[in-house]
């Protein structure tokens, strides 16, 4: 495992100052990809149940300060706004009105910090009819039309394994927002609001599933389409060990390349044959089912057929692939341990992204924050006995 060591290289956002003030996943992953590229991140929240019930997510905490605030006090609120002004850019979470009940609205936030940034990630979006639904990953899926769209023929729609509307329709998106405003602030000095919907995210997914749609007629059915089972081209198919092999020869030189390395060059024509579809993609998972996983990957990897095999997380974790792309790093702690951490993807040669701190624990930065923004210790102390912190 490639291991990291704790630097100050500085990143492309170097300077850049970002409380948020989101939790869970969405606005967590945000603030990390800016902490990664070298922002300041203070990460704030009132939520200590969410730590003690297990939804505080330390993956997303690294290169990170974060700190236990009250923003319903009048106290806190003066602690955050004090921060506020020496801040570039702003994340909540909240559902639409909480921030203008707290008080710490964009319109109460740029009264302080005139350019700030500020950005909102919800389910639905801060205006339209569904704004104050509340959500979860698969009810983004399911409203957009993308969880329609997974899982087998005339089976029930699979919810995907991972967060697909938190991280890229929520996290990146508001990340992308962000770094947009960010650019048109050096410009025009003004910052902006942004309104992230992670619903709005996930519909935006849909550009080949809409040209499908206008090309054939006909709306993209469940695990039955071009990128989707269909074809024996776009599949996969299980191996004589119980694992799959995952095949993505859409191009026809690699489909033609795939049937002679698989002795079935019969079918080297009939890619997208619909007479003949099922009868093919019979043959090739009678074919896979020959050898385990491993002996296919030996096989077929290094060709060039976009034939690859599915591999467990772990087993991912531990690759090569990963490791010597520095995707997967040793972290070190204070104490001398170390922490896995998934790493930078984004690769930038002259300002890159870093691992600079490992993950903190909720509350952990509060005194030092505190510290910083000039609160002595008797305050500080007056601030816990309050249950301000």
């Amino acid at each position: 495992m490639t291991e990291t060591s704790t630097t100050n290289a500085p990143g492309a956002l170097s300077g850049i100052t970002v409380l948020d003030l989101s939790r869970l996943l969405p606005g967590p992953y945000c603030s990390m990809i800016l902490a990664d590229h070298g922002a300041r991140v203070i990460a704030i929240e009132d939520k200590k149940q969410y730590a003690a019930d297990g939804l505080f997510l330390p993956t997303v905490q690294r290169n990170k300060a974060h700190m236990s605030l009250d923003l319903k006090s009048d106290v806190g609120r003066e602690i955050f706004f004090r921060m506020v002004r020496e801040t570039d850019v702003m994340i909540e979470g909240f559902r639409p009105g909480v921030v203008r009940r707290l008080g710490v609205d964009y319109d109460s936030v740029r009264a302080v910090k005139p350019d700030i940034i500020y950005c909102s990630i919800t389910g639905y979006g801060q205006s339209g009819p569904a704004r104050d639904r509340v959500g979860h990953d698969v009810n983004y899926l399911g409203d957009a039309g993308v969880l329609d769209l997974i899982g087998r023929p005339g089976g029930p729609p699979v919810i995907p394994g991972v967060q697909m509307a938190d991280i890229a329709g929520g996290g990146l998106n508001a990340a992308i927002g962000i770094l947009l405003a960010l650019f048109a602030r050096q410009r025009s000095g003004q910052g902006q609001y942004i309104d992230i919907s992670m619903a709005d995210g996930m519909l935006a997914f849909l550009p080949v599933a809409q040209y499908w749609q206008a090309l054939t007629g006909q709306a993209p059915l469940r695990g039955d389409n071009m990128l989707s089972h269909r074809y024996a081209c776009y599949n996969t198919y299980e191996t004589a060990d119980g694992r799959y092999m995952a095949v993505g020869a859409l191009e026809n030189r690699f489909w033609r390349g795939l049937c002679a390395a698989l002795d079935l060059a019969q079918y080297a024509d009939l890619q997208y044959d619909e007479r003949r579809r099922e009868e093919i993609i019979a043959a090739f998972r009678a074919k896979f089912l020959q050898k385990p996983m491993a002996a296919w990957d030996d096989a077929l990897g290094r060709l060039e057929l976009c034939v690859s095999g599915v591999r467990t997380m772990d087993e991912a974790l531990a690759s090569s692939l990963f490791r010597q792309r520095e995707m997967v790093v040793a972290v070190p702690r204070p104490d001398g341990t170390t922490e896995t951490a998934l790493g930078v993807p984004v690769k930038l040669s002259q300002t890159p992204g870093s691992i600079r701190s490992p993950a903190v624990s909720f509350g952990e930065s509060t005194r030092r924050v505190l510290a910083e923004f000039g609160y002595t210790a008797d305050q500080i102390e007056t601030f816990t006995r309050q249950g301000v912190i």
